[in-house]
């Protein structure tokens, strides 16, 4: 199988690698103010800027030893993107990554984002053999915050003011997951 044509399956959602055909939904996605309010990406003033960022996204998902991994998370009923979520190796022989996700505000609350990042844990531990997952979030992004204590991760630390945002500098939870904890 080419690695570009990797899918992982819920009960709700396909996560499947982010392509060229998913420009203009993954711009509708950064174009929404509650979804920039705590990423440090900004709105893209047009959809070339839009392609420049994803572009390297694209260009991780076809290597052929990939190690970044950003997935399109589509509601499997109608094929709908509802948001993304990426999964960035931190050095093979640490084996560690990081995880990050973005939900459309229309579907905040419906436990989406919780069951895309407990199938990249699943992806991470199982099928990349990882011995820790870690993400991170501003501390007043309670919604994230909920999504990452819900799949079982640790908040370990807080760094202090490390995430420039459009209100100013933010201090960031950072939260991480290991095997044994995933799997118990």
């Amino acid at each position: 199988m080419a690695i570009s044509q990797l899918s992982i399956f819920t009960d709700r959602l396909t996560l499947q690698l982010i392509n060229s055909a998913d420009k203009n939904a993954i711009h509708d996605l950064h174009l929404r103010p509650e979804v920039d309010m705590y990423n440090t990406l900004g709105i893209p003033e047009n959809i070339k800027e839009t392609e420049e960022i994803i572009k390297p996204w694209i260009q991780d998902n076809e290597r052929s030893n990939v190690q970044n991994y950003t997935f399109a998370i589509q509601t499997t009923r109608d094929k709908k993107l509802v948001g993304l979520i990426a999964i960035r190796q931190k050095g093979i022989k640490h084996k560690r990554a990081e995880v990050w996700f973005k939900i459309h505000p229309d579907y905040w609350g419906k436990g989406i984002a919780s069951e895309a990042l407990e199938s990249i844990l699943e992806y991470g531990f199982n099928k990349l053999k990882l011995h820790r997952i870690e993400s991170g979030c501003a501390v007043e992004n309670i919604g994230s915050i909920k999504v990452l204590e819900k799949v079982g991760m640790t908040r370990e630390g807080r760094k202090r003011k490390v995430l420039p945002l459009k209100s100013g500098w933010s201090d960031n939870f950072m939260y991480a997951i290991l095997k044994e904890d995933f799997e118990s």
